[in-house]
């Protein structure tokens, strides 16, 4: 077995998942903004941003197949999620009305919460940190801990 084939610990195999939640976010918000494809925005992280350096920092790799189908997922499942995302929020602010930012994470942490066997109080938990990364210093965080406790009971209740 050589080193690449070695099995990855169990540590780097989380920090990779986050990663890939983290760049499906980013993923979400740029073909929401620019038009891309699908398949355009993946390739580019898949070239550019996995593992790029920067301000020589190494950004982590990503798990592909978890942002493979966090966007995919996000995507396909558009629709129901983001009216599942819409029930959880007050009235007054429909998806439509949210930070892009935060519309992209709503819609890839309800793509694992109704397509992936991830439990769901681990899926808000990465997701707000996720959010900490975007608003380090906003409400944001809490914001979506909240809509995303919401969402989880209405995907998956039996696992509250």
């Amino acid at each position: 077995m050589t080193q690449t084939d070695a099995p990855k610990p169990a540590n780097q195999k989380r920090l990779m998942k986050s990663a890939a939640r983290l760049y499906a976010v980013q993923a979400l918000f740029q073909m929401e903004q620019s038009g891309q494809t699908t398949v355009q925005v993946v390739n580019e992280f898949l070239d550019h941003r996995f593992g790029a350096v920067y301000e020589g920092d190494e950004m982590l790799d990503g798990n592909i197949s978890v942002f493979r189908s966090l966007v995919d997922d996000a995507v396909n499942y558009q629709a129901p999620i983001d009216q599942m995302t819409d029930r959880a929020l007050v009235a007054k602010w429909p998806i439509s009305r949210i930070d892009p930012t935060l519309r992209a994470l709503f819609r890839a942490a309800g793509a694992e919460l109704t397509q992936s066997d991830t439990p769901p109080k681990v899926v808000i938990t990465e997701f707000v940190d996720v959010a900490r990364a975007f608003f380090p210093e906003g409400k944001e965080p809490k914001f979506v801990n909240a809509v995303l406790d919401h969402m989880a009971r209405e995907a998956q209740p039996e696992a509250f």
